[in-house]
């Protein structure tokens, strides 16, 4: 069912095509459309025709021919995830792989050899070129074929759509803008639909949205009260109303909108449309039989869609690396070139020698300009010795990083039994650069701790509540300066119990709804906020009991037993910037109740001051790490270890006030004007609950304990021997996340901590002049500490004093956003410097703008560190994408953080052996495959290049055109890629147990300049020995007793043989951890070079117009001064290779021998060891104490 106007349009300007023509009266439309247009222009006066919003009609609208209508077209339902058709595949996948430097530049060389004559055949060239492109082809369509597969899967899915009263099968890509949806149990939703009904009598739906962020709990939707009703095609059929809402866009938890409806009274109904009304298309009905909703974004407009839409791309550092090599390795071509040639037209100066007797030019030659005749042999040598540029690297290192990447999904160690789940890669691009990483930026809820709450006290009225009592007669506790009674007031306490059991978004989960039958069985609470539950059953834990909602009545049995039931009239939502919620209910006797619930620094400045300070005691005490200063002191007075800080709880606290009938009506009028409005919807909502969220009055707080993750504190231990920097970035108070860093070792008892807060800094005139003053002087402190001349600040601070610094937001904003002026930057500078000098450092009551804004500010310090983002929470999302590396955990909180990683994890504490064992492993793979294949390239050409000065620089080429196309391709591809995939130089558990390890690859070590040149020098003294040792050979021109001469095919063949197996033999040389697959592949490669030419050799092609290779390789073989030349020639090239790895081997069992001596001396003396009592918690502690 659709509106009548041409198919899915949409309306913009509705003044215009709602206008009744006076001209021609008879033409108008029936009363009861100019009714509903009338009220439909008054309730949406003065937005109709904001570009922001779109206008979808819902049932039969019929139009005159006086009518003005402006239409715009939706997108169909079709889901295209596909990159190619069948018609544009060839083109724009060759587009697309020869905007590539490397492709680009061997096309040219292709194209060269074609046009102009070159010595080598353009099949050389042309040969591997055209492998690569295939190969990253046939992979690319593969995939795409794959995606195109799974786009025909959703878009030919049979669905039900209304129209004209009856249901009408459809396939889903079908479906308009406007369409009536039916949706039965269990199936998911086909496009993004307006919930209109359900088969439940309120008209909700439940709903699971696991394939959109994770979440496996139902969340409840809701239909608009006036089309509960509409529960059968028939009176579906009836609902003529008009749906505005804002236009598409990707945010999952946020949508705008309102819909009119038209009924036979007077006036249109306008009702306001929120992300509870919306069901998004992936995600699948639950515990419902059946719901009705109109399409309001369809196809590749959808929520889902526009999600999957391509996120930036991250380059990797060794990316950077090989770009920088090949600038080096091209200047290298281009000066043996220019070499070449200018030395050939020197030895060209002589007549005998440019135009001997056996070699006369032709005429035409004779008449080329000579600068033409300059630049072809220019391009001539260029295409020579263009294999000095591997080409075919670019395949194997994408080979390389793509099946790597299965390593880390398929290491047991990552899977978590709690969530049936292990470790996920989203790319595969950032493999390595998992071990060059500088700074660890973590948050803390859900990540460090476990984000499953458990209530642990409460405070009413100053009086502190713990453990199970029954009706509340326990044992309280007094905090703070004033003291009442002994405890709060009967009233107070079931005030405050009232308070938890009613302001959540709690829902109950059961199999059948909740009615008398079954209010006494065990119900579960499902809430988006763990910290939710554990309020609800933290009031359950003292008699009052949340039952659920009942036709729009909360329900609530009390210690008496007896249910209560309050009117929801408004819910007042949580979010990161205001840090509270409330909910307004109406009580049975007619009054008007506020609750709130909130973060301290949200709820205090909004009730009565002489409320406040009994609970402020309370709340910065579950805070503080608990009695630790008195507990440092007994340590110190003991000689005992001092002991770690006690976990910090999380407090929330909790106010009220009664409203009064008129001032609800003016709130209520004020809210559902600020609902109704389609732009600035959240800015106006906020503002309106600002003012009623005023004048409260405080009853009491709650304390909720979030436990450290296991193995958390050892990861962190262990990242910091590592030599990576650890900040935790956090939205919680500074006392509680204070205190987890402790109890994570993230601070140890002997790090100094500099606070950076709005308590050092302090509430005066001036601000800035205060935060100068300590930014001044901790840096005088650090850079005392740490002076300029230290070589290496990552070593420094892990021998000398650790230092920790704590900063909030409000003063971070301070240094970061206090004006354009040089005072600013000045505080911006000398922060930075602070803050590398920190071994941790501690930012609580962040924004999550504000985490990115740190994450880019160390992005971009001097030396570009390397940075990687881990958290488990949508406000973890902003950071995760600025990092080099963004890591999601799967946690609680949803999966929008692991949606928007480059890898997933389940459990903080696989941070470890990703890092310091994955990461370490393919960063040494992929350095030592790079530095590899520009070795073996060089090799390669460096003998052509000498080649050159004894055939007069006339191009002529040392190999046979068949062993210049397969050198890259099948001799020496396959051992590189086994190598690079397989190779732990370093056992996996010994890198995992030693960090330090880590820090011997830091910086990018293995792809500098450094080990570059080394290489580089490595390979032109192999090529000088490939070429000479085989010349100096042929000085000797009979290789056997027939006296039989060789020839320079002979010659060239030789070299290439010595080559092949000096390359290969040195990659084994390089093993340090053999499987049968390294085995199979690198004997296999020599075995496969030598079968090749003993074939290539050994029959008479009739392609080939010249059969110079025809028996040369056989008959080279038969002397056995030559397999004692290519012994001798392999040994004395890997000679140098050879001794270094024996100096490196008795060095090392030298310097084991002096430790295990060490050991065993310091054994005997040393002292019973402090350190296992320093890494106690606090609890284990104070029970000791």
């Amino acid at each position: 069912m659709r509106f009548a106007p041409p198919a899915h349009a949409a309306v913009f300007f509705v003044d215009r095509i709602f206008l009744d023509s006076p001209a021609e009266p008879s033409l108008a439309p029936p009363a009861l459309d100019v009714m509903f247009r009338r009220s439909f222009n008054r309730f949406c006066a003065g937005e109709e025709k904001q570009v922001g919003t779109r206008t979808v009609f819902v049932g039969q609208h019929p139009t005159s021919a006086a009518e003005d209508y402006i239409a715009q077209r939706f997108f169909d339902n079709r889901i295209v995830s596909s990159k190619y058709t069948l018609w544009n595949f060839l083109p724009k996948n060759l587009f697309e792989q020869f905007r590539r430097i490397a492709n680009f530049y061997f096309l040219i060389i292709f194209l060269v050899q074609v046009t102009v004559d070159t010595p080598t055949s353009p099949v050389t060239s042309g040969l591997p070129l055209f492998f690569v492109i295939t190969v990253t082809a046939i992979k690319q369509g593969y995939e795409d074929w794959l995606r195109h597969r799974a786009d025909n899967e959703v878009n030919k899915r049979n669905v039900y759509i209304i129209e004209n009263a009856k249901r009408v099968r459809k396939e889903s890509e079908k479906i308009k803008v406007g369409d009536v949806v039916e949706v039965q149990a269990d199936e998911t939703f086909p496009c993004d639909l307006i919930l209109l009904s359900s088969c439940t009598s309120d008209g909700t739906c439940y709903v699971t949205t696991a394939s959109l962020d994770g979440e496996s709990n139902c969340k409840t939707h809701y239909a608009v009260r006036d089309t509960i009703a509409l529960c059968t095609p028939e009176s579906i059929d009836t609902l003529r109303a008009v749906i505005e809402c804002e236009q598409p866009q990707p945010d999952l938890y946020k949508f705008v909108g309102r819909i009119s409806i038209c009924s036979n009274s007077l006036e249109a109904v306008a009702r306001s449309l929120g992300p509870e009304n919306l069901l998004l298309k992936g995600a699948t009905l639950k515990n419902t039989k059946k719901i009705y909703g109109v399409a309001v974004y369809t196809g590749m407009e959808t929520k889902m869609a526009l999600n999957y839409q391509g996120k930036s791309q991250k380059r990797s550092a060794v990316e950077k690396s090989i770009n920088l090599f090949l600038v080096v390795y091209l200047f290298i071509l281009l000066t043996k070139a220019a070499v070449c040639t200018i030395l050939k037209y020197v030895w060209q100066s002589t007549s005998y020698n440019d135009e001997p007797w056996y070699n006369q030019k032709t005429q035409k030659e004779r008449d080329t300009l000579k600068v033409l005749k300059v630049f072809t042999d220019f391009l001539s040598f260029m295409v020579l010795f263009n294999f000095i540029i591997p080409v075919s690297m670019y395949v194997t290192v994408e080979m390389q990083k793509f099946l790597g990447s299965f390593f880390i999904s398929w290491d047991k160690d990552f899977y978590d039994e709690e969530i049936n789940e292990g470790a996920l890669v989203n790319t595969s691009d950032l493999n390595e650069e998992l071990g060059q990483v500088d700074y660890v930026f973590t948050d803390k809820t859900g990540t460090l701790t476990e984000n499953s709450m458990e209530f642990i006290e409460c405070c009413i009225d100053g009086h502190k509540y713990k453990g199970v009592t029954q009706e509340t007669d326990g044992l309280p506790q007094t905090d703070g300066p004033l003291t009442y009674f002994d405890k709060a007031d009967k009233n107070r306490e079931e005030l405050f119990l009232r308070a938890l059991c009613l302001c959540h978004t709690v829902e109950i989960k059961t199999n059948d709804a909740v009615d008398g039958a079954t209010e006494l069985a065990e119900v579960t609470y499902v809430s988006s906020s763990p910290d939710e539950i554990a309020l609800v059953k933290g009031a359950k834990k003292y008699g009052f009991t949340f039952l659920g909602i009942q036709n729009g009545h909360m329900r609530v049995e009390n210690q008496r037993k007896e249910i209560e039931e309050y009117k929801l009239l408004h819910t007042l939502n949580f979010d990161s910037v205001r840090r509270r919620m409330s909910v307004i209910v109406k009580t049975q006797a007619g009054d008007i109740l506020l609750f709130c619930k909130g973060a301290d620094s949200a709820v205090f400045p909004r009730v009565q001051n002489h409320d406040i300070e009994s609970t402020k005691a309370h709340v910065e005490r579950n805070a503080m790490p608990g009695a630790l200063d008195s507990l440092h002191t007994i340590a110190v007075q003991s000689a005992l270890p001092l002991p770690e800080p006690k976990d910090g709880y999380r407090t929330l606290c909790v106010a009220f006030k009664e409203i009064a009938p008129d001032d609800y009506e003016r709130i209520d009028r004020q809210l559902i004007e600020a609902k109704m409005v389609l732009q600035d919807r959240e800015e106006k909502m906020e503002k309106v609950f600002d003012d009623i969220e005023t004048n409260m009055n405080l009853i009491g707080a709650t304390a909720v304990e979030d436990k450290l993750q296991d193995q958390a504190a050892e990861t962190i231990e262990a990242l910091h021997a590592a030599g990576l920097k650890v900040w935790v970035l956090t939205g919680d108070k500074m006392e509680t996340a204070k205190s987890t860093c402790y109890a994570c070792r993230l601070f140890q008892t002997s790090t100094e901590l500099l606070e950076l807060t709005t308590k050092t800094i302090k509430e005066s005139e001036r601000k800035e002049d205060r935060l100068h003053e300590l930014l001044i002087e901790y840096r005088k402190k650090l850079l005392h500490e740490f002076p300029k001349s230290t070589k290496s600040l990552k070593k420094a601070w892990t021998e000398q004093q650790e230092y920790g610094l704590i900063i909030d937001g409000s003063t971070l904003s301070l240094i970061l956003n206090s004006g354009q002026d040089s005072g600013s930057n000045n505080y911006k500078s000398i922060f930075i410097q602070i803050c590398m000098k920190c071994t941790a450092v501690l930012c609580c009551r962040m924004a999550p703008l504000q985490k990115a804004q740190i994450v880019r500010m160390v992005k971009n310090l001097k030396g570009s560190p390397i940075t990687l983002s881990i958290g488990d929470g949508a406000n973890d999302v902003s950071m995760i994408l600025e990092s080099h590396v963004g890591i999601g955990i799967k946690g609680k909180e949803g999966r929008q953080a692991s949606r928007n990683s480059d890898y997933s994890l389940p459990k903080f504490k696989h941070l470890k052996k990703l890092l310091l064992a994955h990461g370490h492993l393919y960063y040494v793979r992929i350095a030592h495959l790079v530095q590899y294949f520009f070795y073996k390239n060089l090799c390669f050409i460096l003998p052509q290049f000498l080649y050159q000065f004894f055939c007069g620089f006339s191009q002529q080429p040392l190999y046979d055109a068949a062993y210049l196309t397969m050198y890259n391709i099948c001799f020496t591809s396959l051992p590189i890629l086994a190598y690079s995939l397989l190779e732990q130089h370093i056992n996996i558990d010994t890198l995992t147990s030693d960090p330090h390890l880590y820090m011997k690859i830091s910086g990018n070590a293995m792809l500098q300049w450094s080990p570059f040149l080394y290489w580089t020098f490595l390979a032109a003294f192999e090529g000088i020995v490939f070429f000479f040792g085989t010349y100096f050979l042929f000085q000797t021109l009979s290789l056997e007793e027939t006296a039989k001469v060789y020839g320079n095919w002979t010659f060239g063949t030789i070299v290439f043989t010595v080559l092949v197996f000096t390359v290969t033999l040195k990659l084994a040389l390089d093993t340090r951890f053999w499987t049968w697959i390294n085995h199979f592949v690198i004997w296999g490669s020599l075995a496969f070079y030598v079968f090749f030419s003993f074939f290539w050799g050994g029959i008479i092609w009739p392609f080939l117009k010249q059969q110079r290779m025809y028996f040369v390789f056989a008959q080279m073989l038969s002397s056995v001064s030559t397999w004692l030349a290519i012994v001798l020639l392999i040994f004395i090239s890997l000679f140098p290779e050879i001794l270094l790895i024996v100096l490196k081997n008795v060095r090392r069992r030298s310097t084991r021998r002096n430790l295990s001596c060490k050991k065993a001396s310091d054994s005997l003396s040393a002292r019973p060891s402090v350190r296992p009592l320093l890494l106690r918690t606090f609890s284990d502690e104070s029970n000791i104490l």
